[in-house]
């Protein structure tokens, strides 16, 4: 994963074989490395922390011509992400199962805005998770082997669960340490 922040400063994420055992880099503006380091965390403190740095949907703005469903979606999402309280389940909007003409997409993407975090995982298939530019608001699209999108969806809520290392992960991964501290260093 990438994440951009505000002062230049680029962190990259990247989960080791060990799920919930993550590598984080920080570099500056120019490139030099600032921070290096091993994080244990279903997801690293740098993606939530970015998440939290977008803004609030205020003004839905005006729809093009040729929108159809985008103002009720807006109006969704802004009302789900303001309400949002952190813990709680995501609410997920699923584009693959609604009809959104071009217009409402583009609409949409432009009044979201770009965010600041851009996650690629390829678990059981690709999957690409970004940070809208707007707080609570994720874009969430799953690929299949010809790289076309299967499931493309919003979800509203924390950093989508696809993203984070599930308790399960963690037990395996503790185990694994086992084995291979035994294995090494005993």
């Amino acid at each position: 994963g990438t994440i951009t922040l505000p002062d230049g400063v680029i962190a990259q994420v990247q989960e080791s074989v060990m799920a919930g055992l993550w590598r984080v880099r920080f570099t500056d503006a120019s490139g030099r490395l600032v921070a290096d380091y091993a994080e244990v965390a279903a997801i690293p403190a740098a993606v939530e922390r970015a998440a939290q740095m977008t803004r609030l949907l205020d003004d839905l703005g005006t729809p093009p011509d040729g929108a159809m469903n985008v103002m009720p979606v807006l109006t969704e999402v802004r009302d789900r992400a303001s309400a949002h309280v952190k813990g709680a389940p995501s609410h997920t909007i699923t584009f693959s199962l609604f009809p959104m003409s071009d217009a409402d997409m583009g609409f949409l993407q432009e009044t979201l805005g770009p965010g600041p975090i851009q996650i690629l995982s390829r678990g059981y298939g690709t999957c690409r998770i970004v940070a809208t530019g707007v707080r609570n608001v994720w874009s969430v699209q799953f690929f299949n082997a010809m790289d076309t999108i299967v499931l493309d969806t919003l979800e509203i809520g924390d950093v989508p669960v696809t993203a984070c290392a599930a308790v399960e992960d963690f037990r395996d991964s503790a185990e694994r340490l086992a084995e291979i501290e035994e294995a090494y260093f005993r």
